[in-house]
């Protein structure tokens, strides 16, 4: 694909990025204020100790896995499992945002909604009924400068224009997308690259090549079968 077809690509892929984020928001779904509300957080209001304890417990979790190297996450989808390995002394505020995600099993019942056979596939943010994942984190800061590049095989963070507007979107590239690094990004800032796959390519790329159709918004690429992801946890 020439560069400037790439460059067309991620100009798409952030308008129909900011187009999602710009609908009406739900009652549960009010940006940072509604950030907490994941089933841990919300169960606190009721459980008291008990989610307390779930919730520390999550913490002790994060806080292992941040410490111990290069942590890995297995992504069990519809089509097989792909694992992941994660580097938090790179991108350590992107590593410990996608982990608490994962901890919080965020993932659980979203879909890859964005699948570009000579591009990247991208999911984390939908689920099976195509509405939009409630219960999100803060924006994360841009760590792009990391020195780690978008090659095929690499997991990197999804966002809109905003630099610093990455939330639990995330993808992986299936080649080498050297115009998403910071180095050759238009914007100055790139996508950040926080780990790549280490076991299970072979999913990812029966993931890149399914079927897909324009559903229109950010259902342009939409797998015609849902690509289902059933959850994710530390290896």
């Amino acid at each position: 694909m020439h560069r400037t077809s790439i460059f067309s690509i991620i100009f798409l892929i952030s308008a129909a990025f900011t187009t999602a984020g710009c609908k009406k928001t739900s009652k549960e779904d009010k940006g940072p204020a509604a950030a907490n509300k994941t089933p841990a957080a919300a169960s606190m209001k009721t459980s008291g100790a008990a989610s307390t304890g779930s919730s520390n417990k999550e913490s002790t979790l994060l806080e292992k896995a941040m410490k111990s190297g290069k942590p890995v996450v297995v992504i069990t989808t519809s089509l097989g499992a792909i694992e992941v390995q994660l580097e938090p002394a790179k991108a350590p505020i992107t590593c410990r945002n996608f982990l608490s995600y994962v901890l919080r099993g965020h993932y659980a019942g979203t879909i890859f909604h964005r699948v570009m056979s000579n591009f990247m596939i991208q999911g984390g943010g939908f689920t099976t009924e195509k509405i939009k994942k409630s219960g999100l984190l803060p924006k994360i800061k841009n760590e792009a400068d990391n020195g780690l590049s978008n090659v095929r095989g690499t997991i990197a963070m999804a966002r809109t224009p905003d630099p610093h507007s990455a939330q639990a979107q995330f993808f992986i590239n299936v080649k080498d997308n050297a115009p998403l690094d910071r180095a050759n990004a238009r914007d100055g800032w790139g996508y950040t690259v926080f780990g790549k796959v280490i076991a299970g390519m072979d999913v990812v790329d029966k993931i890149r090549y399914v079927k897909v159709s324009n559903q229109g918004g950010p259902f342009a690429n939409l797998p015609d079968t849902m690509v289902v992801i059933r959850g994710m946890r530390l290896k």
